[in-house]
């Protein structure tokens, strides 16, 4: 066969494994068997294989993985590629669509696409010439990391556009966005042939797809049953459809694979009523799922709204509401927290809820467990508060045999056997044994986390070695450790040990709020320690303080107030004060008047909870100030917003018991930018 026959040849076959891949994984519709198509592909890879010029990116033998990476390259989206913000009742949904309507009149006559909101890992797919050149995943919005091998494994992932002959044709440029997923399916599939091969299995199938993508080695991303849905075009150097409607259709034209479950509503209401149809039956879906997405369908429209922090305006997510399920209390459990306080927990048999396994959940404190009558052998109602913090809501009664037994709070402390006591009008029972190991743990946990002393390479499990060694007694022991006490200890060589004991010595120079912090004292968070450091020029100073003193600064109450000065009167604190004097951790406050800007946020009262998407709590925290606004620590009913990232935990339950507005960082972009009218 000659050479020109030769190519002709393996174009030939690239063309037909490639629209049989399209028929197979996108259209779900094979039209020859897996043996035939295997005997294309051997065919193609014998010839590239002894021909290795006729070998081409596009060919379907590059999705087999290739050489391991020795890292990520950092990629340049050509726009941002832009998060959602969250709605989770239809009136949060009609608020934002006023919202809008009073940016663009046009919002009032406009139609909607209603998609899934899919929970998978965002990638951002570049074609020239209709090649598939680089795959990036979304990054911070701005940047991504190149993974451009590892998406070439993903069978659904068209390699060359267009594989099917329905008259649309690509620009010369196309950049696409879409979502790397794993379907229910092909996860369970996946799980039992590990199980059965007796290696370890997955727990949901969004982090495995995004783990899976995320290797350097992409021949494992291939072992993996990954799948591609693509719902935007991000940029293109020719026409392109002006609807999302339309860009869906194309993009099904052009061979991409796009969510069968998109619906096409002429009214804000029909969108609605889509969303609300896909919650009852989202178990149905193909794929994991957390809500659905509202889009304004006419794309001018839609850029046209602009952007409110890093949320398009014109589009909204309707998150769905946490799953719960039931399952039996085997026991319930006791944890020491840093401050000596004693929490219940539930030892749960363990249930699935939204793809992760619990084993555990919190039962929020002993008074919890008599009103709502929790017996251990009950089968509980448990929820994923925020989808993340498993809590039990209550029992099942009606399902009770009689066998189940009331439980008896610990009168001793589970760490140390010494007897718990309760103050006055507090639901908390605490550990007052200033030696209690376990609180020592959890305070040199607490003490070198990063927002507070940051010392790197000290975690928990050192933290419990030490106090099991003898090596600390309280935090400023830290201070005194050598190389040779460091060297004693299993899993230390001298590097680590060196290491470590930088990282101690660069913590000396932590400023005075994050000390305050350090200190663990009860109620006293990242903001609260930034007001009163702002107020004292050292701890000494603080030391001094009485309870009065305290509550003039902004946002402190009596609680807190009466929390700094118990821990500064006991005489152990004041002996560990004295030894992080000796140590040269002694910072003093660097205060400075704040600046400010257009106080729309005047007489408001904030409190932050959970992760922010661009924000951390201190730049939240700023900003809010320099716009007018109180932050404070605790959820009461004078609260007027709690702004709410993922992991919220308790204050989102609190604040939805007190009827507190919650609102999410978006939100709070638009408070800044117009008020709370």
């Amino acid at each position: 066969m000659s050479g020109a026959d030769l190519r002709s040849r393996a174009e030939e076959l690239r063309r037909q494994l490639h629209f049989h891949d399209h028929r197979y994984y996108v259209l779900d519709s094979p039209l020859i068997s897996d043996a035939e198509y295997d005997r294309l592909l051997l065919e193609l890879r014998q010839l590239e294989a002894a021909h290795p010029d006729l070998a081409t990116p596009d060919s379907p033998t590059q999705r087999v993985g290739g050489e391991p990476a020795e890292r990520f390259v950092k990629v340049r989206h050509p726009a941002p590629i832009l998060s959602l913000a969250n709605a989770y009742q239809p009136g949060e949904v009609h608020a934002w669509f006023d919202r809008i309507a009073k940016v663009d009149e046009r919002v009032l006559t406009a139609d909607f696409v209603v998609e899934p909101k899919l929970d998978g890992l965002t990638v951002v797919l570049h074609y020239q010439s209709g090649i598939f050149t680089l795959g990036a995943t979304r990054g911070d919005g701005e940047y991504g990391e190149d993974i451009t091998a590892n998406l070439k494994t993903v069978r659904s992932l068209p390699l060359r556009i267009p594989v099917d002959a329905e008259g649309a044709q690509p620009p010369r440029r196309l950049v696409v966005r879409g979502e790397a997923i794993i379907s229910r399916r092909a996860f369970e599939e996946m799980n039992r042939k590990l199980q059965t091969a007796g290696d370890r299995t997955y727990v949901n199938p969004r982090n495995t797809a995004a783990g899976s993508l995320r290797q350097l080695d992409s021949a494992l991303t291939a072992s993996r049953p990954i799948d591609l849905l693509c719902y935007a075009i991000v940029d293109a150097d020719g026409p392109v459809p002006d609807s999302q409607w339309g860009t869906l259709e194309y993009l099904r034209q052009l061979g991409f694979p796009v969510s069968k479950e998109s619906r096409a509503c002429a009214t804000l209401e029909t969108a609605l009523h889509q969303v609300e149809d896909w919650d009852r039956r989202r178990q149905r879906f193909p794929f994991e799922t957390d809500g659905m997405v509202i889009k304004i369908n006419d794309l001018a429209l839609a850029a046209d709204l602009g952007v409110v922090g890093k949320d398009p305006r014109g589009a909204i997510a309707f998150k769905f509401a946490a799953e719960e399920v039931t399952t039996l209390l085997s026991d319930i459990g006791a944890n020491v927290g840093r401050t000596g306080v004693i929490t219940p927990y539930a030892i749960l048999e363990p249930v699935e809820v939204g793809g992760v396994t619990v084993r555990q959940a919190t039962l929020h404190n002993f008074d919890t467990i008599a009103e709502k009558d929790i017996r251990v052998g009950d089968r509980v109602l448990i929820k994923r508060a925020g989808e993340v913090i498993p809590y039990v809501i209550g029992p099942v009664a009606e399902a009770r045999t009689g066998r189940e037994r009331r439980y008896t709070p610990p009168t001793k402390c589970p760490s140390c056997g010494e007897r718990l006591e309760r103050p006055p009008e507090e639901v908390a029972v605490y550990c007052v044994n200033a030696a209690c190991p376990a609180q020592l743990v959890r305070n040199l946990e607490h003490f070198v986390s990063r927002p507070a002393m940051d010392i790197v390479g000290l975690g928990i499990r050192l933290a419990e070695q030490f106090v099991e060694e003898k090596l600390v007694s309280d935090v400023a022991d830290l201070y005194g450790l050598k190389q040779e006490d460091l060297l004693a200890l299993e899993g230390f060589a001298e590097k680590k040990a060196k290491n470590l004991l930088r990282a101690i010595e660069a913590s000396r120079q932590r400023p005075l709020a994050r000390v305050i912090l350090a200190l663990g004292i009860r109620g006293v968070g990242e903001m609260a320690a930034a007001d009163i450091a702002a107020a004292f020029r050292d701890l000494e100073a603080l030391g001094k303080a009485s309870s009065d003193d305290l509550q003039t600064i902004e946002g402190i109450g009596p609680s807190i107030a009466g929390a700094v000065v118990d821990w500064f009167t006991r005489p152990r604190n004041r002996r560990l004060l004295d030894k992080l004097r000796e140590a040269g951790v002694w910072p003093a406050a660097e205060a400075a008047p704040a600046p400010k800007g257009a106080q729309t946020l005047a007489g408001l009262t904030f409190v932050i909870t959970g992760t922010l998407p661009t924000l951390t709590r201190g730049q939240t925290k700023a900003l809010i100030q320099f716009h007018g606004g109180k932050v404070s620590e605790s959820i009461s009913r004078s609260t007027d917003f709690l702004i709410a990232g993922e992991a919220a935990g308790s204050k989102l339950e609190k604040a939805r018991e007190l009827g507190v507005k919650v609102v999410d960082e978006a939100a709070l972009q638009t408070l800044i930018e117009s008020g709370p009218g």
